[in-house]
């Protein structure tokens, strides 16, 4: 899931070319093809590079650290929504109290879904007769994997829907966003490989369900193609409800995990880890913002 900056998403929605304008019509199909190809190959590289690049980096140096990596991914996702998706959110037209509804509406879907996975395993192991302490902390974990994968899917679409409207507005501005989103896809992404790889995930699995869910910016950048305005007033409510996933899966599911870990010389590595997660995604936000 990654973030777009700010004066991106106001130069595309500002700069929109008005509709029905009188270039001859063969010219404005050329133009159209031309748009669209561009706008797939942006969406198509922005999921496959920031996927690939951070599956290099989590596979090759954090690995032999996912569990303590749980703080960094915490730290990662509540500053991606709380200090970045939301307030851009916030910053639209949208009516704030909607937003709040949808907010809600996203801890309260969330919720639900965990739920409902803790019942179907209630159900499939309640007459077995075996006590399931052992391995219970994974299960919790297996659990936030899999709603990462939803959030992330969210975020990635929305993503696709911005790239569509940088390229309508100016070719080089949907280079300059593609480029930013990338760079801020991929500490996303290293953060939803810890997450995953915490939950018992091999490093194939973790992979191939990260690269489906990057396609969604291209399911994303299609829309906002062919429905752009509507696509455009969809995204502020999109953020928000991805960022309550987030939100819900760091606070009910990862900080869980990390408080069984009491000790003093357990705690001090987390606090900085999580510390570490939130420079991070600080720096690329302002290095994009910069351009």
């Amino acid at each position: 899931m990654a973030w777009r900056p700010r004066q991106a998403y106001n130069s595309a929605l500002w700069a929109l070319p008005p509709a029905g304008g009188g270039a001859a019509h063969s010219d404005r199909g050329q133009k159209i093809n031309s748009t669209l190809v561009s706008i797939l190959l942006a969406t198509t590289l922005a999921g496959v590079v920031s996927i690939t690049a951070a599956a290099v980096f989590s596979f090759a140096l954090l690995s032999k650290m996912v569990e303590r990596l749980v703080s960094l991914s915490v730290g990662i996702m509540l500053s991606t929504s709380l200090l970045h998706a939301l307030p851009e959110a916030f910053e639209s037209q949208a009516e704030p109290h909607t937003l709040f509804a949808v907010l809600l509406g996203g801890l309260l879907a969330f919720f639900l879904l965990e739920k409902t996975a803790i019942l179907r395993h209630s159900h499939h192991h309640e007459d077995d007769g075996h006590g399931h302490h052992h391995g219970h902390d994974k299960k919790e974990a297996g659990k936030a994997g899999w709603m990462i994968l939803v959030g992330d899917g969210l975020h990635n679409f929305t993503d696709g829907i911005l790239i569509a409207a940088a390229f309508l507005a100016d070719p080089h501005l949907g280079l300059v966003t593609g480029l930013a989103i990338i760079a801020h896809e991929i500490p996303q992404e290293i953060g939803d490989f810890i997450v995953l790889l915490n939950a018992g995930f091999s490093r194939t699995r973790a992979y191939v369900y990260n690269l489906i869910c990057s396609l969604m910016a291209v399911a994303g950048g299609v829309l906002g193609y062919f429905m752009l305005e509507r696509g455009m007033e969809w995204i502020p409510y999109v953020l928000v409800f991805a960022s309550s996933g987030f939100i819900y899966i760091a606070v009910s599911d990862l900080m869980p995990q990390m408080q069984r870990r009491a000790t003093l010389r357990e705690t001090i590595p987390q606090v900085i880890l999580i510390a570490a997660g939130v420079l991070i995604v600080l720096a690329l936000t302002h290095q994009a913002h910069a351009h």
